[in-house]
């Protein structure tokens, strides 16, 4: 059996690692059990990850990176995922402000998103 390699070993560890901080924050927050159920889901998620690597293409693609057509799917489901988000903050916002309110905290979080498109767009449009 071939030892994995560090971009397959890269969402597993970065799901572990989002676990971690999900404790710790529940720890600080005095929310011990949402910290707790924060660690175990995405402990879990990361071991679906690893044993369904073997029987699933998509999984393993994703995680290794080498495929470029998984790699495609990957980009354009981040984008449609990305949209949706950005479609939910906007609905929230005009909520907000229809009923009096200030529409905070989705405008940072809309602004955030806007602010990351236009650095992406002039960023892509530089290199390529």
């Amino acid at each position: 059996m071939r030892t994995p390699s560090a971009t397959e070993l890269a969402v597993p560890a970065v799901a572990v690692a989002g676990g971690i901080v999900y404790l710790v924050a529940g720890l600080i927050g005095g929310q011990v059990g949402a910290g707790v159920l924060g660690l175990v889901v995405m402990v879990a998620f990361a071991g679906v990850l690893w044993l369904v690597r073997r029987r699933s293409e998509t999984v393993k693609g994703l995680l290794d990176r080498r495929d470029e057509r998984i790699n495609t799917i990957d980009l354009k489901a981040t984008a449609l995922a990305g949209g949706v988000v950005l479609s939910a903050l906007i609905v929230a916002f005009a909520v907000s402000i229809a009923r009096g309110g200030s529409g905070s905290p989705y405008d940072w979080l809309l602004g955030l998103g806007g602010l990351a498109y236009v650095v992406a767009l002039v960023l892509f449009r530089v290199r390529g």
